[in-house]
């Protein structure tokens, strides 16, 4: 900890930049298994199909056709997942605006009904735009490095060991997560 920069907290800086959860989520969906830079630009391309400079807003996705989301570079299956999310927000069954007082647990068992989410989709989300402090991404290979060279372990360690090490950093997890990311942005 003490060669390492400082914790910044959470929730991270970036994510303000999505003004709503709802934006944030589909944002998640887009830039999936995507190079940064082609991503954004989709991304771009989504947010100029609609009056306004901000992402559409679920009945404003909903109402935007296949073809020019294809245009913009959105394949079907992100349709998929963006449509899904969009319903489930515009109808009420996902109630983002209350999402933050539901436990971590909740959560994710309401996001990962989404399709395109996943739980590990659904522990960033808690992480970087919620501020939990206590998740433990098990199953991401960045938090298996890091405990790899944290532990000077010879392979990376699986989700079950992870779990199991983590927990005397318990409430704090996150925090343990942030440093586990940055002991792989050293190599």
């Amino acid at each position: 900890m003490r060669r390492l920069p400082p914790f910044p907290g959470f929730p991270d800086a970036a994510q303000r930049k999505q003004r709503t959860h709802f934006h944030a989520l589909a944002r998640a969906i887009l830039f999936q298994q995507l190079h940064w830079k082609a991503a954004t630009t989709i991304h771009d391309r989504v947010v100029a199909l609609t009056p306004g400079r901000g992402f559409p807003k679920p009945d404003e996705l909903l109402a935007l056709d296949s073809a020019a989301l294809r245009a913009a570079g959105v394949s079907s299956n992100k349709e998929r997942a963006l449509r899904d999310l969009a319903t489930r927000v515009h109808a009420g069954e996902l109630d983002l605006a209350r999402v933050g007082r539901k436990r971590d647990e909740h959560v994710i068992e309401a996001l990962t009904r989404v399709h395109g989410i996943g739980e590990w989709s659904a522990q960033m989300f808690l992480l970087f735009r919620l501020g939990r402090l206590d998740v433990m991404p098990c199953g991401d290979l960045g938090i298996q490095e890091g405990l790899k060279r944290l532990d000077s372990l010879r392979e990376r360690p699986t989700p079950k060991q992870v779990l199991a090490r983590s927990e005397p950093w318990r409430p704090l997890r996150s925090v343990a997560s942030w440093y586990l990311y940055r002991l792989t942005d050293e190599s």
